[in-house]
């Protein structure tokens, strides 16, 4: 293992700038690597999840299912991979469990953990998780009060074209393209799993 020391900011002070209902931000007071101070704001975040649903259409080819939502910050509808953020004290297999059927109303017999990312390592603690989801199930969506979505579906060939077209922007859903491109082809095996409850 390398040593990194010499990379390594380490914090002096700290204090709380802002929380809200989910963010929680901070700025703090660091000691870098030369000994020189420096100031470092940051939001800590609970975690997420991001699923990649397969469903089969019958025809014996995949498509992917995608959701279609408006996100104030940008004033646009982005084109997504259901995802959602972590309740306190729940796993990241649940989580993804209740968000594929909150926002999609699809449950799915098996699973497989692909990952983890970090979409925001300059200003955040946030991390997600990366899910697939196969065997899929349709039932009753089940939206939060004040969330809004469509669910689309596409096939592979299509979501990367909408990925180089520039019609996908979003972080987390351009991190599972490159997912898609590499478990579709066979590059990165997946383990699937049953989980006892869905």
């Amino acid at each position: 293992m390398e040593d990194d020391s010499h990379l390594i900011e380490r914090k002096t002070s700290g204090e709380e700038i802002f929380k809200g209902h989910f963010l929680h931000a901070f700025r703090d007071q660091v000691l870098l690597p030369s000994g020189r101070p420096a100031t470092r704001e940051y939001v800590v975040h609970p975690g997420a999840v991001m699923v990649i649903p397969l469903l089969d259409d019958g025809s014996g080819e995949v498509k992917l299912v995608l959701e279609r939502q408006y996100r104030y910050p940008v004033a646009r509808v982005m084109i997504e991979f259901p995802a959602g953020k972590l309740d306190a004290g729940e796993s990241v297999q649940r989580c993804a469990q209740r968000e594929l059927l909150e926002e999609t109303g699809y449950t799915a017999r098996a699973w497989a953990r692909a990952g983890v990312m970090h979409p925001v390592i300059s200003y955040s603690t946030e991390f997600i998780d990366i899910w697939f989801a196969r065997d899929l199930q349709l039932g009753e969506r089940k939206l939060d009060d004040g969330e809004f979505l469509d669910v689309v579906t596409a096939s592979p060939a299509e979501f990367l074209q909408w990925c180089q077209q520039g019609l996908v922007t979003d972080a987390k859903t351009l991190a599972g393209a490159l997912w898609v491109q590499n478990v579709l082809r066979g590059d990165w095996p997946l383990e699937w799993t049953t989980p006892v409850s869905a």
